[in-house]
């Protein structure tokens, strides 16, 4: 399959759905860096290029760039479909929260490291002294969001939760992308439970992509007697904020 073929699709796309695009969007480059990027997705040029077109599209409206790692196009059996990566939820989550933020990140704790979390004056906090290059097994991972106004938000996930969401609403939870790339997985479930706790600005199209990147697929049915825990609500941070 050419490339002119990709490009042809994906430049008639951007052309039709031009007020979807971000603002100082250049279509040029963008085209130009999905071009470049084709070699990532394996045995690419076996896929129809308008599905392609399609999921390189999805990366514009967020206005996420496949070639800095911050979306990718996962090639699953006969299709292929877009993925936001760690690296992207951050940039989406600190360009569209409707309360500005002035920080956004996740970690993974390790065997051996040490995670504190306390109430103070009323103020959650979370302390977290990781052991220097440490190489232990992953026992769980965090998300903080920090406000400009001095607000904080975080979430915890044990290595159990994060292993049953995969199992249980994975769109893939055999994808060998779990066992290359576990810490960066770890950390983008985390920071999309945090990210549902943080009042997103998405218009439809943007919110509708953003979905379409996730890893997991939440309208599945989980096993018997196991509920997401990403739908267990926990005294949160904000609520006890409020106190």
């Amino acid at each position: 399959m050419a490339t002119e073929q990709i490009i042809s699709s994906l430049e008639a796309l951007l052309e039709a759905k031009h007020d979807a695009l971000p603002s100082g969007f250049n279509p040029t480059r963008f085209v130009q860096n999905c071009i470049a990027y084709l070699p990532e997705i394996r045995n690419w040029d076996r896929f129809n290029a308008e599905d392609l077109a399609i999921q390189f599209f999805k990366g514009a409206v967020l206005g996420l760039d496949f070639l800095a790692k911050e979306c990718h196009i996962i090639a699953e059996g006969s299709g292929v479909r877009f993925q936001t990566d760690y690296k992207g939820e951050m940039k989406l989550a600190m360009k569209h929260s409707v309360r500005p933020l002035l920080t956004i990140y996740a970690k993974n704790v390790r065997e051996g490291d040490c995670i504190e979390e306390a109430v103070i004056e009323g103020r959650p906090v979370i302390n977290f002294n990781p052991l220097p290059f440490n190489n232990s097994s992953i026992s769980g991972s965090f998300a903080v969001a920090q406000y400009t106004d001095g607000g904080m938000v975080y979430e915890t996930m044990s290595a159990e939760e994060i292993e049953a969401v995969r199992t249980n609403y994975g769109k893939n939870p055999g994808s060998d992308t779990w066992d290359k790339s576990k810490g960066e997985m770890y950390k983008r479930t985390v920071l999309r439970r945090l990210c549902k706790t943080i009042e997103i600005d998405f218009d439809a199209e943007q919110r509708l992509a953003f979905e379409a990147g996730s890893e997991f697929d939440f309208s599945k049915q989980p096993r018997p007697q196991q509920r997401s825990p990403f739908e267990e609500k926990e005294v949160g941070p904000d609520e006890v904020e409020q106190g």
